[in-house]
């Protein structure tokens, strides 16, 4: 199937091959063409330009042509960390922190992740499954390309397990591309409740050879953070998925800055996520790496916490990527369209530095930088074809409108 979209008002996020990420000032600038063509061949990108240097219609060979007359393209979202998959919701926390309690409060009576966790190890895989599809189909409506799946809510061996099997059938049923991440650390269950280093043990030696030998991960994660995981915790666990070769992407920094960012990058992890606690130090610890810092901001608005502070990050001349955060209790929402616009309203990002995140950046924070994030011939055709709007600023700036016209994912309109 070869599509021709013709007419563009604006074709967002050209980057030519090799652009891995975008940091500091650079990511103030958003390269694009105006009035331009974009050619699909199959699943990719084979060409685009001006409409002034485009070759005569009977030229090129196509299927369909999408005529974008006042409409902007630009590539598919990409959310680099999500729990989509779990089981019930948690809306009677939500109403327990209207009347007062706090996030820690309420995970010490027996809400917060355990609570999801023990509604998961009662969820049939079929019904967890269905539940997912669900969540995933609608954040492909919404524009995403590529997304970030985590375990997490299992805790036990059986249940992450299911949870990383539903990860994978649900790759086979979309062509999105979807990574996932194993966090058996993401909360200590009550079976270990007064032995946590026995549980990191076990996390090690019983759960993770066994999601290894499925090659159920791509990724290994730890929740570093007061009264869940210490740096020894997470230092033991990113060691040992180095040995199945899965980089770390860490949960730091939420509510307290405790050192794990400069643990993460001792250890080479890909990302570090949250951030909303961010001291001098953490700055210094990610110039000259190779991680990339990730804000998820629709956390923050749901649960009335800090928001990442995107200007601090930038300044310093790093790179910055945007996510979701998706699952039951502090983000139940997966959707980049209302991230983007958090990041300009919230984070004082500009436009450009949101879609930045939110593309190139993000699917850095995936490894997904070579086929994903831009436009650029012979990456994947994941395109987000806007409704009519004035300019690209409109995106941000209507936080609570749809302004998606067309998906196309993977060549094919879903849409």
């Amino acid at each position: 199937m070869r599509i021709l979209i013709t007419h563009i008002q604006e074709l967002l996020q050209v980057r030519p091959k090799g652009t891995l990420k975008i940091a500091g000032s650079a990511m103030k600038k958003l390269p694009s063409i105006k009035n331009a063509w974009l050619l699909i061949n199959q699943d990719k990108i084979e060409d685009f330009g001006s409409m002034e240097t485009m070759p005569e219609i009977d030229e090129i060979e196509y299927d369909k042509e999408i005529d974008a007359t006042g409409q902007i393209v630009l590539p598919s979202w990409v959310d680099s960390h999500t729990h989509l998959i779990y089981a019930g919701n948690r809306e009677q926390e939500f109403v327990d922190r209207i009347n007062g309690l706090t996030y820690e409060e309420i995970a010490e009576k027996g809400g917060g992740i355990l609570n999801s966790a023990k509604k998961l190890q009662e969820t049939s895989e079929e019904t967890l499954y269905n539940e997912s599809l669900k969540r995933l189909e609608e954040v492909i409506k919404l524009g995403t390309g590529a997304i970030e799946i985590k375990s997490g809510y299992g805790l036990t061996t059986e249940a992450e397990l299911k949870m990383l099997r539903v990860a994978k059938r649900l790759k086979e049923k979309h062509p999105i591309e979807i990574k996932t991440t194993f966090l058996g650390a993401h909360a200590v269950p009550p079976k270990f409740k007064n032995d946590r280093t026995g549980y990191i043990s076990h996390i090690i030696e019983e759960m993770l050879p066994k999601i290894a030998e499925e090659n159920l991960a791509d990724y290994i994660d730890i929740f570093c953070e007061k009264g869940y995981f210490s740096l020894e915790d997470t230092e033991r666990i990113l060691e040992a998925g180095k040995k199945y070769g899965l980089k770390g992407k860490i949960h730091v920094n939420q509510f307290n800055a405790i050192g794990g960012i400069k643990t993460a990058v001792e250890h080479q992890s890909l990302s570090v996520d949250h951030l909303e606690v961010l001291e001098k130090e953490d700055i210094e610890a990610l110039k000259n790496s190779d991680t990339m810092p990730v804000a998820l901001p629709s956390c923050s608005l749901f649960l009335g916490i800090p928001y990442t502070p995107a200007r601090e990050i930038i300044d310093n001349n790093l790179p910055l990527a945007l996510a979701t955060d998706y699952n039951p209790g502090s983000t139940p929402s997966g959707n980049m369209n209302l991230v983007v616009s958090l990041a300009c309203i919230k984070m004082n990002m500009t436009p450009e530095e949101a879609i930045n995140a939110a593309t190139i950046n993000a699917a850095y924070a995936l490894e997904l930088s070579e086929t994903h994030g831009s436009i650029t011939k012979g990456k994947i055709a994941n395109l987000i074809i806007t409704k009519q709007i004035p300019s690209y600023g409109f995106l941000p700036y209507a936080f609570g409108s749809n302004n998606i016209d067309q998906v196309i994912l993977g060549g094919k309109t879903i849409f």
